[in-house]
């Protein structure tokens, strides 16, 4: 099988940090192929080289045989390479067809001289790709108006439709339910059975299992290796990613619970007129994970975001340690003990342009000993910094000075998880706490929250992983369109019983 992309000695330097550090790889015409590595291994670095949006320091690149420059993402969409990113790239006000056809849109002329965009010729096109290739969408539906899945389905008909060969995703199931991911993993092997050569950044070795040809290893910016994935176990491959062997996980041992932290009641939400929270009422003790579990778009963000007091109630009651914080602040509800690691990092858990040293202080910003008299002792938050980035292994090139922008999305991830967890809160609020990160650092933070439930914290996690709720929860909620259906010890619910309660099935 031919070669239709060889990269070869590509070096590509930040400040303090060597993300890629002289890789040289294969990808062949019409194959899957996988490309592993820890978060700020240099994966996303490198398929961002070849779409464009960086240019190496040194290396080259051959497309079809010829040493190809891209110069960037508009030049190698020409040369039919496109790349849905791991934070979808869609203007929220317009039309699916509108984002798709962004910057080629077809251009006619009233009466041969006033210009205009013919979109009803656009929509019937799009809508007939759509069908063609199983990713149905409605092209005058806006975006703001669709769920992940939808926005993804945009995303590869944006590259389709401008007639890409070369396909990159970057993380792509990393906010889809199990149902979306058999989805989204049926229409890679479609599009490789039609020709298409893909390229997959993921952290999920049983994806990589089942569709990918081969895989590449990154580790600190260089190629570990490039393996077989028919003949390498997933076990090999974690070793080779994190360099050692991981340990299996096993569902938290028994321990007694204490006083109710968390007590909701009949709790309402309604969002654009509509109730997206249901009359929901649980309550969360000490040292116990209460977990979440559902498809993506049944109420848990919402319901997340009304514990932290980001949008208001509409009915019923939160208790947090006996102190009625229904109508609380968010800062009044930190101060009594609430920590919040959210699903959006980019728009509610960073400050994407501040120091990591300023985002990890955040919480504790304006009091002593961060600020003294109204001044603020910036070699406090350099110490605190430190600190953190070490205890939880987050990968910046320059401490607690990067610009948290710059770094990966995996440690993006991890320094929000780090923020919180520090708080040492009587109610640890995780949504999808482990979302795009490795699995390496997806062990170490279940092992940061047992911690917390060792010591006696109450923990609500929201996750669209059963897997992940398999091995961190004592106590397991179902959602299905905004009500929980079902609460039980998890020891009592089978996946497939859980998986019936997610998809109403059940009631």
């Amino acid at each position: 099988m031919e070669n239709i992309i060889e990269v070869k000695n590509i070096t590509k330097a930040f400040p303090g940090i060597i993300a890629n550090n002289d890789i040289s790889l294969e990808i062949r015409r019409g194959e899957i192929y996988a490309l592993l590595g820890e978060n700020g291994a240099g994966k996303s670095t490198l398929m961002n080289i070849l779409f464009g949006l960086y240019k190496p320091d040194r290396g080259d690149i051959i497309l079809r045989g010829e040493r190809v420059i891209i110069s960037s993402p508009a030049h190698a969409a020409s040369m039919s390479i496109g790349m849905v990113h791991q934070h979808f790239r869609l203007v929220e006000d317009f039309s699916i067809a509108e984002n798709i056809v962004l910057g080629i849109e077809p251009k006619h002329r009233f009466l041969g001289i006033l210009p205009y965009v013919g979109m009803t010729s656009v929509n019937r096109k799009i809508a007939q790709l759509s069908r063609d290739l199983g990713l149905d969408v409605d092209p005058e539906m806006k975006v703001s108006d669709a769920g992940v899945s939808i926005r993804q389905r945009v995303e590869i008909l944006k590259m389709l439709y401008r007639n890409a060969e070369i396909l990159i995703f970057d993380e792509p199931t990393a906010m889809l339910a199990p149902q979306e991911i058999a989805y989204l993993l049926k229409i890679l092997k479609n599009l490789k059975e039609q020709g298409k050569t893909i390229i997959l950044i993921t952290h999920k070795l049983s994806e990589v299992k089942e569709i990918a040809d081969r895989c590449g290893i990154l580790n600190r910016g260089r190629l570990i290796g490039v393996y077989d994935v028919a003949s390498t176990s997933a076990s090999d491959m974690a070793a080779y990613m994190v360099g050692r062997e991981l340990d299996d996980e096993l569902p938290p041992p028994p321990q007694d619970f204490g006083d109710v932290v968390l007590d909701v009641s009949n709790m309402s939400v309604a969002q654009r007129g509509l109730k997206c929270v249901d009359d929901v009422s649980f309550s969360v003790r000490a040292g116990e994970v209460f977990a979440i579990a559902g498809v993506d778009g049944n109420g848990q963000k919402e319901l997340a975001d009304a514990l932290a007091g980001l949008i208001d109630v509409s009915g019923g009651s939160i208790m947090l340690s006996g102190q009625d914080m229904t109508r609380a602040s968010v800062r009044q509800r930190i101060e009594a003990g609430l920590s919040y690691v959210p699903e959006d990092r980019h728009g509610i858990g960073l400050i994407l342009d501040f120091p990591l040293r300023h985002n990890l202080a955040l919480r504790r910003y304006y009091v002593s000993p961060f600020c003294v008299n109204g001044v603020f002792k910036e070699s406090v938050f350099d110490d605190f910094s430190t600190g953190l980035i070490e205890n939880f292994d987050i990968r910046c090139g320059q401490g607690g000075h990067t610009v948290t922008r710059s770094m990966s999305g995996g440690n993006q991830q991890k320094a929000i998880v780090a923020r919180e967890i520090e708080l040492a809160s009587k109610l640890m609020i995780f949504v999808q706490p482990t979302r795009g990160l490795d699995i390496g650092a997806t062990r170490a933070i279940h092992k940061h929250i047992m911690r917390q439930r060792e010591a006696g914290h109450a923990i609500f996690l929201i996750s669209m992983e059963l897997d992940e709720i398999r091995v961190l929860a004592d106590t397991i909620g179902v959602i299905y369109d905004g009500r929980i259906n079902r609460i039980a010890p998890a020891r009592e619910l089978s996946t497939e019983e859980i998986g019936e309660y997610m998809m109403g099935v059940k009631v």
